[in-house]
């Protein structure tokens, strides 16, 4: 593994030399163009602010995205739904979701990530809590449920490229691992709230409760967001680079090293994570059926948040204290996949329940430094254009984390073993380790300075 390496700010030789020769290298409109750039960020209290309401959001968003699956043993029941019915409910919005990453990414890098979050949240919320009418008022509600997951999936899939986006725009780099660690742990708060509050309101009043609060929710966080912190803009970009940038040589980027090695890992993260999310609880059902449910279903969850946070806390201080940016992007990342992949395989020889959960926690928890990894080096290669990047990035991870978690059924029922599973995802871990700590990088690649200018790649 790399061995950090402590430097100054400005390390970067090709920053370098444009800061010690800026008439030559940049001239006066560059100048200002990269002024202009970086006079966007927030400052510290404002960021501060954004952190906690893109947490608050994120929740939300898994509180929408996971109401369907708390209700769907009633809504099965109450329509008639058969097992196979219920699934391809449930599975129509992961095929909605792989459709609007790039898209996503690409409008938010132009009119601005912040008003992408407000409008697909406002959309996915109203969704959300027209969902009950829509199944009783509709005369085939598996027709009608099956389209709206669908577009609950379109809608969803701008989320993170987003986030990406505006933190690129917005936030500086040596704070950027702890916004999107802290605001990536809201999926993880988002599924307990859900999962505790969502099945009590389920008991209590009723499927249809579910979705009509965290839709409704999701629609008043939006409207705040765009009253408070938007101040009402509308669907325009202020001054600033990213408006002027014309179409990007994307074959460009794609043939750079750090972006293939950014892609390969994060589709293998996200494939991983996929599996073990859907197979853990019939894994722990098949191994201990004398467990409590509630006990491996959230106590992993809760280690995942402080995990995640810590990872963000970490990788901003050792950046800040002068540390290769593209060493601190590895060593979260060998965390996240190598040192995960120990407690992965020890689940294959696991004979007790405590010491499952114990190594289910520990290796949900170490991948959550991901989001201080790959999921931000996105952002130190490409700025520019870190929504569209990011948007390629979650699509490829949400395609093969489909069709892994299909492999993985078919490895249970034809080996018999959870073995081959877990070692599936030692592997992948393993590979997409080996890819990012060789090739990843943290200077930005969607700039060309072969003709001594500092501008962003045009075709």
């Amino acid at each position: 593994m790399a061995i950090l390496q402590k430097h100054g700010k400005n390390s970067c030789p090709d920053l370098a030399s444009i800061k010690e020769n800026p008439a030559d290298n940049i001239g006066q409109a560059g100048s200002q163009k990269k002024w202009a750039e970086s006079s966007q960020n927030w400052t510290r209290p404002v960021a501060r602010v954004w952190t906690v309401v893109l947490l608050l959001g994120t929740c939300l968003l898994y509180c929408a995205r996971v109401a369907m699956p708390i209700c769907a043993v009633s809504m099965a029941e109450r329509f008639s739904w058969s097992k196979r019915e219920t699934g391809m409910v449930l599975g129509s919005f992961f095929w909605g979701y792989c459709f609007t990453q790039v898209l996503g990414g690409y409008v938010s890098d132009r009119v601005g990530g912040e008003k992408v979050l407000m409008l697909s949240a406002a959309a996915w919320g109203a969704m959300t809590a027209f969902t009950p009418i829509l199944a009783h008022f509709c005369s085939q509600p598996i027709v009608s449920m099956t389209i709206s997951r669908f577009l609950m999936g379109l809608l969803q899939g701008v989320h993170y490229p987003s986030l990406a986006s505006l933190c690129s725009q917005k936030v500086v780099e040596s704070e950027r691992g702890f916004l999107m660690s802290t605001v990536g742990s809201g999926s993880y708060l988002g599924t307990l709230v859900i999962g505790g509050i969502g099945s009590l309101m389920l008991d209590l009043y009723g499927w249809e409760s579910v979705f009509y609060i965290s839709g409704l929710l999701s629609v008043l966080w939006a409207y705040c967001m765009w009253k408070y912190l938007l101040k009402g803009e509308g669907m325009y970009r202020t001054a600033g680079i990213q408006s002027k940038l014309s179409k990007r040589n994307w074959l460009r980027l794609f043939r750079q090293p750090a972006v293939c090695a950014v892609i390969i890992t994060h589709l293998c993260t996200a494939s991983t994570f996929f599996t073990l999310l859907s197979w853990l609880p019939t894994f722990f059902k098949d191994t201990f059926p004398d467990a409590k449910g509630w006990v491996f279903n959230v106590i992993p969850w809760f280690v995942a948040i402080p995990s995640s946070l810590f990872s963000g806390c970490l990788s901003d201080h050792l950046i800040s204290q002068g540390f290769d940016t593209a060493s601190v992007r590895k060593l979260m990342q060998f965390f996240s996949m190598g040192v995960s992949s120990v407690f992965t395989l020890f689940l294959c020889g696991t004979t007790t329940f405590p010491t499952a959960v114990a190594f289910v926690s520990a290796t949900m928890g170490l991948t959550t430094f991901s989001h201080s990894g790959v999921s931000v080096n996105v952002q130190d290669l490409a700025p520019s254009c870190a929504g569209a990047l990011f948007g390629v990035m979650n699509t490829c991870g949400a395609f093969t984390g489909v069709i892994m978690v299909y492999f993985s059924g078919y490895l249970i029922e034809a080996t018999g073993s959870w073995a081959s599973v877990f070692g599936l995802i030692t592997v992948l871990n393993l590979l997409g380790l080996g890819t990012f700590l060789s090739f990843a990088e943290a200077r930005r690649v969607d700039i060309d300075l072969a003709k001594g200018r500092y501008h962003n790649i045009h075709i």
